[in-house]
């Protein structure tokens, strides 16, 4: 597992600039990351590494459609996007949307231990299996919950 962050100027969290200037913060953060991108995916379909190795995107949360600020976008944890990118997901696939502002998802929702149970999947772990028990309670990744979205599976 590699796990890369961008940031910008030296700010670890650059991405939280949608609270005071969504428009001009993300098109910058991703105007210095979109080739980068792009190359690694192209550069993994040539070696023939695309089909081993799952490629994801995403943030902690998603972006509301309004703000308390001024050009921003509030946290959303109502819809978010994530995307992925071989593995054994199907490729130019879309799952879920939002009502049409954007705010909660409304079509094929994916609760969070879901998509950890899907990720986990794809890379060949059956999240029920890492389960342990403590003080009575059973713990795993995706909690006790979790079903495999088959569906984004190539």
């Amino acid at each position: 597992m590699v796990q890369l962050s961008h940031s910008i100027d030296g700010y670890d969290i650059a991405w939280d600039t949608g609270h005071n200037d969504i428009i001009n913060g993300h098109r910058r953060l991703a105007e210095a990351c979109d080739q980068g991108i792009a190359a690694l995916i192209k550069d993994l379909k040539q070696q023939g590494l695309l089909d081993e190795t799952l490629v994801i995107w995403g943030g902690e949360f998603g972006r509301a459609p309004t703000s308390e600020g001024q050009k921003g976008r509030d946290h959303d944890h109502y819809g978010f996007t994530v995307w992925m990118a071989g593995g054994g997901v199907k490729p130019g696939f879309s799952y879920g949307a939002t009502d049409e502002f954007g705010l909660t998802a409304v079509h094929d929702r994916m609760h969070v231990h879901d998509l950890h149970a899907t990720i986990l999947h794809l890379m060949g772990l059956d999240h029920t299996r890492l389960t342990y028990r403590y003080s009575g309670r059973d713990y795993r990744l995706t909690d006790v919950h979790g079903n495999v979205v088959t569906s984004i599976m190539a």
